[in-house]
């Protein structure tokens, strides 16, 4: 008795079986040349540059001080109250920069240290990019400097400042080039006149960044960072050249307070000093070259969370931006808060001129962003302003 033909199925089995070899070869193939195909570059969206003031003679910066992002949802809230803790994590700070950025409108956005909480960040590249989304979601120019905490993850301080300049909208720079210098994130920004003014040209207004480092060890004890000679003589140097060209208002930003902050308890000061000054135990000379190179008016900082006053030294403001973030620590009851600083333009004959004022305000994180401690930091002077109108 013949066999052919009496198991139909086994031709039909024999030919998928074939039919699945081929589409797993062919998908093997497929794959491989995709693995081995260069990637395709992602380039950087990059802000409109230069900075400029608005067509209204107004330039604002949001001061965002010590988010102390972790890993987001899973990263829970500091010194909150026990009704609020439950539903607490990292999306709360997302959140307040948000609403900050919607009630604001900065022009400029201004990450002043700890940005992450290295110990609780399982990857600094995530948590970076989690912790400043928001402002690259708006498009609006930001930059930033580091605190004492951010390289605690998986990035150095130098890696850190160079991923943060190469992220979407930031104008954050790594160091000068042509210097030799402590630190990273040492770096100036120029703000132009508004478009169609005198001015459209020209820095009116300069900003300066500086890394005021982390821990160090002196004579046997532990310390906070300073900022180094090598620092002051990079300011000094571009402040000098800033002003040859024209003699404009500076602002300043780094993390950690500057001894002199402590003797601030003494004098009247706008805001509140609710903790000890956690400054380094140094004293390098930040406020005596401040005061020398003339156009800083005023400097902001971080790093003490409960302390959001505005005060005076020698004619230069030293203002805290006030914790930010909620996984910093804090207290119970007192909301998490932002620093907004405003500039404004002089209105000449036929247009804007130089920067007229710097003022500044405070908001917190409750339901109403509730504006507080709105100061004038700075006015030009009278005879000054006669010279340019």
């Amino acid at each position: 008795m013949s066999m052919s033909g009496s198991h139909p199925w086994r031709q039909a089995l024999s030919s998928l079986l074939l039919l699945l070899l081929l589409l797993v070869i062919v998908f093997s193939l497929l794959l491989s040349s995709s693995l081995f195909q260069d990637p395709v570059p992602r380039i950087k969206r990059s802000p409109d540059l230069p900075l400029r003031f608005r067509y209204d003679g107004t330039f604002k910066i949001l001061q965002v001080a010590d988010m102390h992002f972790g890993n987001g949802a899973v990263t829970r809230c500091r010194d909150v109250l026990p009704s609020e803790f439950a539903a607490c994590s990292d999306l709360n700070t997302t959140r307040f920069l948000r609403r900050m950025i919607e009630a604001e409108d900065p022009d400029l956005i201004v990450f002043t240290g700890d940005n992450i909480f290295g110990t609780s960040a399982s990857d600094a590249a995530e948590s970076l990019f989690r912790a400043v989304g928001p402002a690259m979601e708006s498009r609006t120019p930001w930059a930033a400097i580091l605190g004492n905490h951010d390289q605690e993850s998986t990035m150095s301080r130098e890696e850190l400042m160079s991923f943060m300049s190469l992220m979407d909208y930031s104008v954050s720079q790594v160091n000068p080039s042509g210097f030799t210098i402590d630190g990273f994130g040492n770096y100036n920004i120029k703000v132009h006149g508004a478009s169609g003014s005198a001015m459209a040209n020209t820095s009116v207004l300069n900003l300066y960044f500086l890394d005021s480092g982390y821990r160090a060890v002196v004579g046997g004890r532990r310390t906070y960072g300073w900022i180094k000679e090598s620092q002051l003589s990079w300011l000094q140097t571009i402040s000098k050249e800033l002003q040859g060209i024209s003699p404009v208002p500076a602002l300043a930003f780094f993390h950690i307070p500057i001894p002199e902050v402590r003797d601030l308890w003494y004098k009247e000061i706008w805001g509140q000093f609710q903790e000890a000054v956690a400054c380094s135990s140094v004293n390098s000379g930040v406020l005596r070259s401040l005061v020398s190179v003339g156009d800083v008016k005023a400097v902001f900082l971080g790093h003490d969370h409960l302390n959001d006053f505005c005060g005076n030294i020698n004619g230069i403001w030293l203002c805290y931006g006030g914790g930010f973030g909620y996984h910093g620590y804090g207290r119970a009851g007192w909301q998490r808060r932002a620093r907004v600083i405003l500039a404004h333009l002089m209105k000449g004959r036929e247009s804007w001129t130089g920067v007229e004022s710097i003022k500044t305000w405070k908001r917190l994180d409750d339901e109403k962003l509730s504006l507080i401690d709105e100061q004038v930091l700075w006015i030009r002077p009278q005879d000054v302003y006669d010279n340019q109108m």
